[in-house]
């Protein structure tokens, strides 16, 4: 079982760069897409209302395997990898431009009235009074969507990158014991994934108080 385990954890940088980096391409195209959204310009909203149905829409391993052997088998040049985090990346930034939008409505009118009414510019309304509390309000979901993203990288296994699940099959291969194998990825996952949910519950308290003040 130990064999098995360290054979698994191969698979641990992988997993958690696909996840990282992936999250991070989401965070940051999430903003220009919830801006669109939430545009005054109709054409404009509905284009990204389309481009976030469709990228949630469609399972994760079809835009792999679209990215992957589709543009990256006849077009532009993709490791598994650049093909795994571009795949996720994109479908995490229309789910972080939902969570991005709901928070926003989230914030109370009254801010921004007051905001105005200090004759605030809009780089200091952003910055001083939106964007804080648009990350506190925004830091569970998106919590519980890395978590869920962590999982999701599972899928990467399916166009070559060495995650946990690709070991978990490739090891289940050599030994026959499917059951073992596949339990022991289970508990990495999970240990994985609990770290995530403890700093999200303390980078929100913490936030919250600080806010507070």
């Amino acid at each position: 079982m130990q064999d098995i385990l360290m054979m698994l954890l191969n698979g641990v940088p992988w997993t958690i760069a696909v996840t990282v980096l992936a999250f991070c391409v989401g965070v940051v195209l999430g903003f220009p897409i919830c801006a669109l959204r939430m545009s005054r310009v109709k054409v404009l909203s509905v284009l990204a209302a389309l481009l976030v149905l469709t990228l949630r829409s469609i399972p994760p391993i079809v835009w792999l395997f679209f990215i992957f052997f589709g543009i990256g088998g006849g077009y532009v040049s993709l490791s598994p990898f650049t093909a795994a985090v571009v795949g996720l990346g994109l479908i995490t930034a229309a789910h972080m431009s939902e969570v991005y939008r709901g928070a926003f409505a989230a914030i109370p009118a009254g801010q921004f009235e007051a905001a105005y009414a200090l004759n605030l510019s809009a780089p200091q309304r952003f910055f001083d009074v939106v964007l804080p509390q648009l990350v506190r309000i925004a830091i569970p979901t998106s919590a519980t969507y890395a978590i869920g993203l962590l999982k999701d990288s599972a899928v990467a296994s399916t166009i070559g990158v060495g995650d946990i699940s690709f070991q978990a099959y490739q090891v289940s291969q050599q030994t026959f014991q499917g059951l073992s194998v596949y339990s022991a990825a289970a508990v990495v996952y999970l240990v994985l994934s609990v770290p995530v949910a403890l700093c999200s519950r303390w980078l929100s308290a913490t936030l919250k108080q600080r806010i507070a003040r």
